[in-house]
């Protein structure tokens, strides 16, 4: 990675963390619906990083809203949790090393590709969260509930950020 992208990545970090932690953090749905919009930094590093320095960096993002969301890990398992989903996304519906594209992002990718890869990753991270946050089966249903609310609320955040700070690829 050259230094730009990582400049750009280190401002992309700073900045979703700012909006999640002090903007988003009291915005929610009755309980129901929460926005995290954090996991787009995770969502958009290149396709080439290494899958170790993807694991770091989820596990700190994770662990950096934990700290202010008073979470206890819950955030962190959730973060490699999703790094490990998308890993496993890129390797089966895309061949990252014959790509000129940087990264995964909804300007590079199309709008088909991208929703299907940030709503699988999206789920799966809110999966997480609520199920650990819950930690009882006794709840299944309202967890499930509010795990398909918030992935459609932090979704359509996640694409009116894309679609407002992502230009389309030039052809």
């Amino acid at each position: 990675m050259d230094s730009k992208t990582i400049f750009i990545n280190i401002f992309r970090w700073l900045v979703l963390l700012f909006v999640q932690i002090f903007l988003l953090r009291n915005l929610s749905y009755y309980n129901l619906s929460t926005a995290f919009i954090y996991v787009l930094f995770l969502l958009v590093l290149p396709f080439r990083i290494p899958n170790l320095l993807l694991f770091i960096l989820a596990f700190f993002t994770g662990l950096t809203v934990d700290a202010f969301y008073d979470t206890l890990g819950v955030h962190t398992a959730a973060c490699v949790a999703l790094a490990f989903v998308r890993i496993l996304f890129i390797a089966v519906s895309f061949n990252r090393e014959a790509s000129d594209d940087p990264e995964p992002s909804l300007g590079n990718m199309g709008l088909r590709w991208f929703s299907i890869y940030a709503l699988l990753c999206i789920f799966i991270h809110h999966l997480v969260v609520f199920f650990l946050e819950a930690f009882k089966l006794s709840e299944f249903s309202y967890t499930l509930g509010r795990v398909l609310l918030s992935t459609l609320f932090s979704f359509f955040i996640i694409l009116l950020t894309e679609f407002a700070f992502h230009n389309r690829k030039s052809n």
